[in-house]
């Protein structure tokens, strides 16, 4: 046999064996399959292995909810929890029915108190009706701070402080509806407690809550978790059954 004819017969026998190595690989079962297992999972594929080759996978998402693995369980954020609270939903803007005390530093007879009336209104003395709706405490400080400046008082100090928040009211199937004092952080619970509790008919999950900014009247369905706001309207459904 001549050396070329060995050589080759050496390198074929050398790649069979290689072939027989890889199928204990790529084959089925033993110690082999658990180590493309392995590797499979150590490669991002998620552990699964078809015909002997990793199959890539998709992340999986758990669903707390569901307790097992599949697509997320979403609960909107209006549900999940107290809303329109004052760090998220701006600063508080007067309307009807606010008491506030206006001070004035020297002038005793422009510090009093004043009740924003229908038209949005509060009459100062000197200077006459001056818009308080809408505005917060600051911004009305500044509009009275310049009508007075500008004709009656150098260099005016006003302060301005809410003395009483306008009322809520509250409807439907509670055993007391009517208009009530605000109380600083109260919720739609909160609010039906203050009225005296729930009606023998009235619905624990069914609420609208109606809301005027600016003049403009929103009206919404929330839950009983819902932050009620000064000169809020709530009320309660009954229920079906």
């Amino acid at each position: 046999m001549s050396l070329r004819l060995i050589l080759i017969t050496a390198s074929l026998a050398l790649g069979l064996g290689g072939c027989a190595h890889d199928g204990d690989w790529f084959g089925h079962g033993g110690a082999g399959e658990d180590a493309r297992i392995a590797v499979a999972a150590e490669s991002g594929y998620g552990g699964q292995v078809h015909d002997g080759y990793p199959v890539p996978v998709g992340p999986a998402v758990h669903s707390a909810e569901q307790g097992a693995w599949g697509e997320p369980t979403v609960v909107p954020a209006a549900l999940a929890g107290p809303q329109s609270v004052a760090d998220s939903d701006g600063p508080y803007l007067l309307d009807t029915g606010d008491r506030l005390r206006v001070f004035v530093y020297g002038q005793p007879n422009l510090s009093r108190l004043y009740i924003v009336d229908h038209g949005g209104l509060i009459t100062v003395p000197l200077i006459g009706a001056v818009k308080a709706r809408g505005l917060t405490t600051a911004g009305l400080e500044g509009a009275i701070r310049s009508r007075l400046g500008s004709q009656y008082v150098r260099d005016p100090q006003v302060t301005v402080d809410i003395q009483q928040n306008r009322p809520f009211f509250i409807l439907g199937e509670v055993k007391n509806a009517g208009q009530y004092p605000y109380v600083s952080g109260m919720t739609i619970e909160t609010a039906i407690a203050i009225a005296g509790g729930y009606g023998e008919r009235a619905s624990d999950r069914r609420f609208r809550l109606t809301r005027r900014i600016n003049g403009l009247v929103e009206q919404i369905e929330a839950p009983a978790d819902y932050v009620v706001k000064p000169g809020d309207t709530v009320f309660v459904f009954e229920r079906m059954f």
